[in-house]
């Protein structure tokens, strides 16, 4: 088999392993493509620091190699796969309302709190869906989601989204300075902000920055606690046809260049330049590249 075939995610799979992949999904075909990936994380111990099965991981990957003939999977049954576009809800607490002005003192202060419960869960896929240009996906591997709310008076005026890093982004890469070796070792300390949504009939000055700031404070205190790893880094992607990236400069991320517009998803390079990105990242830590460098 290949060599691009039996690398993901960081992990290098030997001839063994694969052997057993392979085995497993054929010996197991009664079972659905999420417990078959559970049962490959048992089997080679691929989990998370926090101890638990990177399950979303392990299903992209056979369907990969399902993708490139290595194996055969099952048929999908029914459900929301990663990155997946969600039935979004429409409910009274979605629906806009009146609109909010000011400055960040006259409706501070902020509280950025953590999705938990199902109802949370609901309305930020609902905000998230209706009113993100990207819309709601389930997202890839680990992440928090985060309601934001304003005090004077007491509602929801923004959604927040952290989750797993790109594999590769190749700006991020050469700022950083990285060897693929390393990057493997050393990306779990990345975060990506995949969702950023202030409600469009919100309109605070200064808000965006402001809230920038006490998400990425709240995740650090959050990510570690959830899956066991101190963020080092955290990146996101602006789409410059629709915003310029103010509020994150204004937060004091630092723009790195543009992407090749492929997407996480695009293995074999079809979509390069299609919607190039700009590239922004924020060190959590002091001294964030050295530490990616040398972990």
């Amino acid at each position: 088999m290949a060599v691009a075939t039996t690398r993901f995610s960081g992990r290098a799979f030997s001839a063994r392993e694969m052997a057993l992949v392979r085995e497993v999904v054929r010996d197991c075909s009664g079972l659905s493509r999420m417990e078959l990936a559970r049962t490959v994380c048992e089997l080679l111990r691929w989990r998370r620091p926090n101890g638990r099965l990177k399950a979303r991981e392990c299903r992209e990957f056979l369907e990969r190699l399902d993708a490139d003939g290595a194996l055969v999977l099952p048929d999908k049954r029914r459900g929301r796969a990663a990155g997946a576009v969600t039935r979004v809800p429409r409910t009274a607490a979605g629906e806009p309302g009146r609109p909010l002005g000011g400055t960040v003192r006259d409706v501070g202060p902020l509280e950025v709190e953590l999705v938990c419960e199902p109802a949370e869960r609901l309305l930020f896929r609902e905000l998230v869906g209706r009113y993100h240009y990207l819309g709601h996906k389930v997202p890839f591997g680990a992440h928090l989601r985060y309601l934001v709310f304003a005090s004077r008076p007491a509602r929801v005026v923004g959604c927040l989204q952290f989750s797993s890093p790109a594999w590769r982004m190749a700006a991020r890469d050469r700022w950083v300075g990285w060897d693929d070796a390393t990057r493997a070792r050393n990306l779990q300390h990345v975060v990506n902000n995949s969702r950023f949504l202030l409600l469009p009939w919100v309109a605070v000055k200064n808000l965006a920055s402001a809230v920038l700031a006490r998400g990425l404070a709240q995740m650090a205190v959050d990510w570690p606690r959830r899956y066991k790893l101190e963020p080092w880094l955290v990146e996101t992607l602006v789409d410059p046809r629709r915003h310029h990236g103010g509020s994150y400069r204004a937060a004091n991320w630092v723009a790195l260049g543009a992407t090749t517009g492929r997407g996480r998803m695009d293995r074999h390079c079809r979509r390069v330049g299609e919607a190039p990105k700009t590239v922004l990242v924020y060190p959590v830590v002091r001294d964030a590249k050295r530490r990616l460098r040398e972990g």
